[in-house]
């Protein structure tokens, strides 16, 4: 967001908590829920995309684009991240469908192909559980950045996975509104009626919502390996979100750190993408779950390229 634009929002919002309650939070709502942009598909990833299977599914009444590579049983699915779409994985569906796997992916509302202006992690569940009712279980799902924190929320929600990745992922949704009201220099009042708007409007009828957004809880219910990814450098997501997702995994968590790839150029970093697939592509729960303890991945030489990932 450009500095003049951040700033008349920054005005604007902390401007509303001195008006009528939950004006301040639907408005702050709004701005926290509308990625910054629609990156198109770059060149590179035109012909993976040219042979997925495409279909257009409603979910809460807008239209989303999914994508299917192969038509085996038990998929992959994958969840891209923030201001990004689908095809940003191209790398790495290419190595999935290279051992064998079948790939299921998407474009969230307000992003990619698919209709809307804005997206939530609410959002972002509905279609997992969408595509989870219409393929069945995954043998893995891989997700990036606000992508696996949608990922742990939908697995307590009845979603089932043989393991999952996570690569520059959010442990808990409370960081995002954090991140967001600093950014914006927001005062407390803020923050609180944009909290109270999550729990009460957004979430209403839902029972232990802050405790479902938060990957560190009841991590003993989720019993699939994780495999955490994540750079030192990432200036949007603290690689201390995923130390912390590892500590509530204990031994079923195995976590690699990177070194200058940020949050974005790492999901398609060759080193990357040959971890996460040696990982999906482990046949036994006895060998996923043996590969614990912190491992370290050095950065490649590839040039960032323009674009949110």
């Amino acid at each position: 967001m450009r500095p003049i634009a951040a700033a008349v929002l920054s005005t604007t919002l902390n401007f509303t908590s001195y008006l009528p309650p939950g004006l301040a939070g639907r408005v702050a709502f709004r701005a926290f829920i509308r990625p910054l942009g629609r990156p198109r598909v770059r060149p590179a990833e035109e012909p993976l995309m040219a042979r997925a299977a495409i279909r257009r599914v409603t979910v809460n009444g807008e239209e989303v684009t999914t994508y299917r590579w192969g038509d085996g049983p038990r998929p992959v699915l994958v969840v891209h991240g923030w201001s990004s779409r689908a095809s940003r994985f191209a790398g790495l569906i290419e190595a999935l469908r290279a051992q064998g796997h079948t790939v299921v992916s998407f474009d969230a509302p307000g992003h990619g192909a698919s209709e809307g202006t804005a997206a939530s992690v609410f959002d972002l569940r509905a279609v997992i559980l969408r595509l989870h009712a219409e393929h069945g279980d995954f043998s893995a799902v891989v997700a990036h950045s606000i992508g696996g924190l949608a990922t742990f929320f939908s697995l307590r929600d009845g979603v089932r996975a043989d393991r999952v990745a996570a690569i520059g992922g959010v442990a808990y949704f409370d960081y995002l509104l954090d991140r967001f009201c600093a950014g914006l220099a927001l005062n407390g009042r803020v923050r609180a009626a944009l909290r109270h708007h999550v729990q009460h409007r957004l979430a209403r009828g839902e029972t232990d919502i802050w405790e479902r957004l938060d990957a560190r809880r009841h991590a003993e219910g989720m019993p699939a390996p994780v495999l955490l990814v994540h750079d030192t450098q990432d200036d949007t997501v603290s690689a201390d979100q995923s130390r912390a997702i590892a500590a509530a995994f204990g031994p079923r968590a195995r976590l690699v750190v990177t070194t200058g790839l940020g949050h974005r150029r790492i999901i398609a970093d060759p080193e990357v993408i040959a971890r996460v697939v040696e990982f999906v592509g482990t046949r036994s729960a006895t060998s996923a779950t043996s590969a614990t303890g912190t491992a370290t991945a050095s950065a490649t030489a590839s040039v960032a390229e323009p674009g949110a990932v």
